[in-house]
C-alpha cells in the first residue's frame, strides 16, 4: 500500500486524494449535505416532550384521566412534618397544654409584643382589654383578656384560637408561624399578670418603685 507522507494526509478522503475529484465544490456541498441529514434525522424527544396543563384531562392515567395526580397518601410536604404535637397543634390528643413548649425568655416576650401590637392590638387593643381602634370604629368587641375565664385558660388556648379562629375572628395561621404564635400567647400573660397581680406577689423592691410613683 503506498504511504502518504503527512502533510499530505487532509488532501485523502476514503482512500482518494481531494485533487482527484475535477469539482471540490460540488465534493464539499455533498458533505455538507450528507451531515445535514445525518443531524437532522436524530430524535428530538428530549428536546419537545409532551407537556400537561394542570387540572388538564389526559388519557395516560386510566383511573381519573385528568393530567394533575393526588398526592401519595402521607406525603409530606419538605420542611412541614410537624412532628412536635404540643408545638404545632398546643394540644396532646385533644387536651390542650397548660405550659409552654419552649422557656420564655425576655427575648421571646419582645417578640410577642411586637406581633401583639401588629396582629392582635386592632382589635384587642395595647392593654388586651378588647377595645382596640377597629372595635373603636364599630367592630364586635372581642372578651377582655382580664376576664375569670381567660386569665384561667391554658396556654394552648391562646395557640389554639390564633391558628384556627374563634367567634369573627379568623384564623391567622397564615399571617403568624408557630414560635411567634406562642411569643404572642406568653405576652398575653404578661398583659394578665400587669393588671391582676397582688402587692403580696410582689417582691420588697418591686413594692417600693411602685409605691415610689404614686
Amino acid at each position: 500500500m503506498k504511504r502518504v507522507p503527512a502533510g499530505r494526509f487532509r488532501n485523502w478522503a476514503f482512500g482518494f486524494r481531494i485533487s482527484d475529484f475535477p469539482c471540490r465544490p460540488l465534493l464539499v456541498c455533498l458533505i455538507t449535505l450528507v451531515i445535514a441529514v445525518a443531524t437532522g434525522a436524530c430524535r428530538r424527544d428530549m428536546f419537545a416532550q409532551p407537556s400537561s396543563k394542570p387540572l388538564e384531562s389526559s388519557d395516560f392515567f386510566q383511573d381519573n384521566h385528568m393530567a394533575s395526580r393526588p398526592l401519595v397518601q402521607h406525603t409530606v410536604a419538605r420542611g412541614h412534618l410537624n412532628a412536635d404535637e404540643v408545638f404545632y397543634t398546643g394540644k396532646i390528643g385533644t387536651n390542650l397544654v397548660e405550659t409552654f413548649p419552649f422557656p420564655i425568655t425576655r427575648e421571646v416576650l419582645e417578640r410577642g409584643r411586637e406581633r401583639f401590637d401588629i396582629h392582635c392590638s386592632p382589635c384587642h387593643g395595647r392593654t388586651g382589654e378588647g377595645n382596640g381602634m377597629i372595635v373603636q370604629r364599630g367592630f364586635p368587641p372581642p372578651p377582655s383578656y382580664h376576664i375569670d375565664r381567660l386569665r384561667k385558660a391554658p396556654a394552648g388556648h391562646f395557640f389554639n384560637v390564633i391558628t384556627q379562629g374563634y367567634g369573627v375572628m379568623y384564623s391567622y395561621a397564615a399571617q403568624v408561624e408557630p414560635a411567634d404564635r406562642w411569643a404572642i400567647a406568653a405576652y398575653i400573660r404578661v398583659l394578665q399578670l400587669s393588671q391582676n397581680t397582688t402587692l403580696t406577689q410582689l417582691t420588697a423592691e418591686e413594692r417600693h418603685k411602685l409605691e415610689g410613683r404614686k
